[in-house]
């Protein structure tokens, strides 16, 4: 894509279908007179009057105790400098955007228009009523440390400025480790820190209070070495001026254990790096591009633990780790601030973390057979679902400790749950979807790539590097088209209906017809039908010149599924296929089968809907737990419908003992875990939270799927093709470019999977 594409790109998801990237929505009903006579007035003055009395219970009658400010004055935001604060906003929405899918904390940003520490510190002071808590942001040093300093004495709710502390949280974790597989004290090494501001001075602060030594550490600014003879420090710069009379950095890489790098990208060259200690730790945090490339690093020395700011490399230190789980667990005990205890609890928890087994999530998120900790593993993957439930309350229990607390936590297990429970609110499975799928891109052919649509979803996968896209369509069109939207990639272009391609489809008109001449098609018919896009785009990914298809955007389903079932034919062992749809619910991801193949499954049909469906929820990670819907609830009518529905769960109870599945149930019993439990205690489902529903028949999936997809604007993946021998997905009728992409992804990670197989 080009740069000025790119930049259209961009402000056009700023500013469409609404301008901005957050929104406030109303969390109690207000459907009557009397919602609304109790959301204002008259009924609104009860909570005010009982705040007057104790301003406390502001927490208990308003959204204070769940909001944060993301406040800044735009002085120093991160690779653009002193842009001012209306400039800065779209940052700080992108930071609210943080909050609210990696913890659930609601954010309203602040811009403040004042360069003055005194007039920042008192408009902080006069919003603060406001808020549980202070996230400042992009703030120039050194008067971001003063700022933070004052602002923690004199308010009473907790106050962080992230770019001084989660970049020093995050990457202390990872020393930790790093020094712990070296096997180094931290009492003991040398430690060069390249750069002088904020970020740079607050980690080298945490590294002190773990236990580094003032004399062993040497930080270097724009103007060289800080010694403590140079007349033009800052008191932060004062604080780790050395007495050690050496002027450069390559003076400073001498035998030095740890390089610790916010500052230039290339500034550190393998002389250098070959000059430091046995086993060497590095962390070349400047963003974008590192002090030094990670593969020149690996490359010169083989005993190096590496870590960058980017998520490419392994060992990313990303500021996503830390703060959304910090506050979280500092609202969540009310504390009045976050102090080093807090921040040092936090460092331990994601220490700690990296070292437990991984998730098979996380595992299938990063493409990997198996994280474990090591070298390439010293901090835990922003993915990691642990995260929400080991960093909070590891913070809220130093928050206790450490007498900051006003609301301690008495059932931790009970609070682990609920922290579980935040993880709803987001698309994290679309993240690790199109993750997942970068790892190893695909050939994939858009078999409509001359509608619109379908040309920009594979623009957008080929710069995101999702799948290597083969377009298929008019080819005069398609060029039209990509010039209009600028995809100047060079891609390829097929038209089947063209010249050009007479050799190839004479070819899969052959193979076609050896495949089905007993079976009522003649080489004329054959060569006719690959003139057709869905049959020509089949047969690519029959021979191997393409990994996957899509197609179904401008065509009816059953259209587009008769010839990938004919040239394509079943997935050994599958008897029949199926789809399933994958629901993003404020209570997370629900998996819908099946939405459009089976009309009126029969018991058995339900069972091998039930198991494929079963493999897809495992594909992306998660352990299945299904319900098998009817309008009845075990037992409970004799009719044929939900009869069928308990002779599958039967068979499966018998034969796969250990899959969770059960029902018949209703749909509200599936999913209310304290109904079920109450009513139906023996149930296999009683008290889990049921991510896959299996219809009774296609007529109910298919609108309960576009009912939720419609009312309550659920993004959704799918239908996922289910027992094909080869990668083959179907959109929707005039699926948008978002579902073409996320298809897409899923089209990629299927070829991945069965690739994975072939290979067995």
């Amino acid at each position: 894509m080009s740069k000025q594409s790119k930049r259209r790109e961009a402000l056009v998801y700023h500013a469409k279908p609404k301008p901005g990237k957050i929104q406030v929505l109303p969390t109690k009903k207000y459907a009557t007179q009397r919602d609304l006579s109790l959301a204002y007035s008259p009924g609104v003055a009860e909570p005010c009057l009982e705040i007057e009395k104790d301003k406390n219970n502001s927490y208990k009658y308003t959204a204070k105790g769940n909001l944060v400010a993301v406040i800044s004055n735009g002085t120093a935001v991160l690779g653009l400098g002193n842009i001012g604060p209306e400039a800065s906003k779209p940052v700080m929405e992108g930071k609210g955007v943080l909050f609210k899918i990696f913890a659930d904390i609601d954010v309203f940003d602040i811009e403040v228009d004042t360069e003055n520490i005194d007039e920042f510190i008192e408009t902080v002071k006069n919003i603060a009523p406001t808020f549980g808590g202070i996230n400042l942001e992009d703030i120039k040093a050194p008067e971001a440390f003063e700022i933070e300093r004052r602002l923690k004495e004199e308010l009473d709710i907790p106050v962080m400025h992230d770019d001084q502390h989660g970049t020093a949280i995050i990457s202390a974790a990872a020393l930790l480790n790093a020094l712990e597989l070296s096997e180094k004290n931290i009492e003991d090494v040398k430690i060069v820190v390249s750069g002088a501001g904020a970020a740079a001075i607050s980690c080298t602060r945490l590294y002190k209070a773990f236990g580094a030594k003032r004399e062993n550490i040497i930080m270097l600014d724009s103007k060289g070495v800080i010694r403590s003879d140079r007349d033009d420090l800052t008191s932060q710069k004062a604080e780790f001026a050395t007495d050690r009379k050496i002027d450069t950095i390559e003076e400073a890489m001498q035998d030095a254990d740890v390089f610790i790098g916010l500052s230039m990208a290339d500034l550190v060259t393998p002389v250098m790096l070959k000059s430091m200690a046995k086993n060497p730790i590095v962390f070349a945090m400047a963003n974008p591009d590192p002090e030094i490339k990670y593969q020149l690093a690996i490359d010169t020395r083989d005993d190096i633990i590496m870590a960058t700011g980017r998520s490419d490399h392994p060992n990313q230190v990303n500021n996503v780790l830390g703060f959304p789980f910090i506050f979280r667990g500092a609202l969540d005990v009310r504390a009045t601030k976050i102090n080093e205890a807090m921040k040092m609890a936090a460092v331990k928890a994601l220490a700690n973390l990296a070292k437990e087994p991984v998730p098979e999530q996380v595992n299938i998120a990063y493409g990997e057979t198996r994280l474990t900790f090591g070298k390439d593993y010293i901090i835990p993957k922003p993915f990691d679902p642990r995260l929400i439930a080991e960093v909070p309350p590891a913070v809220a229990k130093a928050a206790m400790e450490s007498g900051v607390a006003k609301e301690p936590i008495d059932d931790w297990e009970k609070y682990q749950d609920e922290l579980l429970e935040r993880l709803g609110s987001d698309n994290k499975v679309v993240r690790l979807l199109l993750n997942r799928a970068r790892l190893n891109p695909k050939r994939v052919v858009f078999a409509e790539a001359d509608q619109l649509d379908v040309l920009k979803a594979a623009q957008i996968v080929h710069d995101e590097g999702i799948a290597h896209p083969i377009l298929l369509g008019r080819r005069d069109r398609i060029e039209m088209l990509k010039a209009e939207i600028e995809f100047d990639a060079d891609v390829p272009i097929i038209d089947p209906k063209s010249d050009e391609e007479e050799a190839r489809k004479n070819e899969y008109a052959n193979t076609y017809w050896e495949q089905r001449k007993r079976k009522g098609v003649t080489l004329f018919s054959a060569k006719k039908l690959m003139r057709e896009r869905n049959y020509y785009a089949a047969m690519m990914v029959n021979e191997g010149h393409a990994d996957a298809l899509i197609s179904g955007f401008s065509r009816s389903y059953p259209t587009v599924v008769k010839p990938m079932l004919e040239l394509i034919g079943l997935a050994p062992g599958s008897t029949r296929i199926a789809t399933t749809n994958v629901m993003m619910t404020q209570r997370g991801p629900m998996f819908l089968s099946d939405t459009s193949i089976n009309i009126n499954p029969s018991a058995s049909d339900l069972i091998k809907i039930a198991q494929m469906t079963a493999g897809t929820v495992k594909m992306f990670g998660m352990e299945p737990v299904m319900a098998m819907t009817s309008y009845s609830n075990f037992g409970s009518s004799k009719n044929q419908t939900a009869t069928k529905v308990r002779e599958a769960v039967s068979y499966l109870h018998n034969r796969h003992p250990n899959l969770l599945v059960d029902g018949e149930l209703q749909t509200d019993f599936a999913l209310n875990q304290d109904m079920l439990k109450e009513t139906f205690p023996f149930s296999k489902l009683a008290g889990k939270k049921v991510n896959t529903l299996i219809f009774p028949n296609l007529e109910s999936a298919n609108i309960t799927y576009k009912l939720l997809k419609e009312l309550n604007k659920a993004d959704s993946i799918g239908p996922i093709m289910m027992g094909m021998r080869k990668p083959v997905h179907i959109l929707q009728l005039d699926a948008s470019v978002d579902e073409i992409v996320n298809m897409t992804a899923i089209a990629v990670v299927d070829a991945q999977q069965k690739e994975k197989e072939l290979k067995k």
